[in-house]
């Protein structure tokens, strides 16, 4: 890695975290609430731009993809940084039972000056990430690719639902 290269990361992390922090204190000073402290990563990879991992006990820990903040500098620290912030905050504030992109998450992330939208749309070919294999599962409208993970909770008994016809999936292709 060149030292070009390196100090590029290092100026891009500094000004994320710093990004972070601040967000976490406007909130602190907007909802008069105690911010926890975050550990704050640039491991994540695949297509996610962030992500925030509440252990049990612990410090919270909000993970950004490198090679998408690199390819979105901008747009990564205006939309994703507040993203996952709005999610530290909507978690301290409401706890835990509240839909990850509820109407409590929107109303903070237009607190911190952010379009409350759920799904980034970056271009993730370079974003190194494990391919993930879906299977088939159907509804009445359409058909559905599901993952390993998703699978082994509808064999235990999870039901799941087509957001558009609103019918449970079905393992197979449609008939």
């Amino acid at each position: 890695m060149t030292d070009n290269f390196r100090m590029i990361n290092n100026k891009l992390d500094y000004i994320v975290k710093q990004n972070t922090l601040t967000l976490l204190e406007t909130a602190e000073r907007h909802h008069s609430v105690l911010m926890p402290e975050v550990d704050i990563r640039f491991d994540l990879r695949g297509q996610s731009a962030g992500m925030v991992r509440f252990p049990g006990s612990g410090t919270p820990v909000i993970r950004y993809n490198r090679t998408l903040l690199e390819e979105n500098e901008r747009d990564f620290i205006d939309q994703t940084v507040p993203h996952e912030v709005a999610h530290v905050v909507a978690r301290t504030i409401h706890g835990g039972r509240i839909r990850p992109h509820g109407p409590e998450w929107q109303s903070i992330m237009v607190t911190l000056g952010a379009n409350p939208s759920r799904c980034h749309n970056y271009d993730t070919s370079r974003s190194i990430g494990r391919r993930v294999t879906r299977y088939p599962y159907h509804c009445d409208c359409r058909e559905h690719m599901i993952t390993r993970i998703r699978e082994n909770r509808i064999r235990r008994g999870q039901k799941y639902h087509c957001r558009a016809c609103g019918r449970q999936l079905q393992p197979g292709k449609p008939l």
